[in-house]
């Protein structure tokens, strides 16, 4: 099975890129930005896909990112984000997915920015229990 992890991050915290690492340490795939990979290079199964929302929007690049994603690269994409209290991201992310016919998991990893570090370990046994194919 082919996994990738894609991540928006903008700050200078790293609170997402952080979650993704987690999300990667528990299925043994590196994330990687999508500022250094703007597209899928290869189908994959499972595509993990987070970013937080700036200024309580999606980030455009992000946006850019879905809206660009081939359906025919990824056969399921599970959602991540961290923000300090808004969920938007991930709703958005599931619309513009789900308008393009790409499966996408219903349950997804929320991370306070301020419990990033509490939360590392979830991280991991979350991608180890979403890394299967449905």
């Amino acid at each position: 099975m082919k996994i990738a992890i894609r991540y928006c991050s903008k700050t200078k915290f790293g609170n997402t890129r952080r979650i993704a690492e987690a999300i990667g340490d528990g299925v043994g795939v590196n994330a990687v930005s999508i500022a250094d990979e703007p597209e899928l290079q290869e189908k994959v199964d499972i595509l993990f896909l987070g970013g937080a929302p700036y200024a309580n929007i999606m980030a455009p690049e992000l946006r850019e990112y879905a809206n660009k994603l081939n359906p025919s690269m990824v056969s399921k994409v599970v959602l991540f984000t961290t923000s300090n209290w808004s969920r938007r991201t991930v709703l958005a992310l599931k619309k513009i997915l789900r308008d393009k016919n790409i499966m996408v998991c219903e349950d997804y990893f929320y991370a306070h920015m301020l419990k990033i570090d509490e939360k590392l370990e979830e991280a991991r046994t979350f991608g180890k229990k979403m890394a299967v194919i449905d």
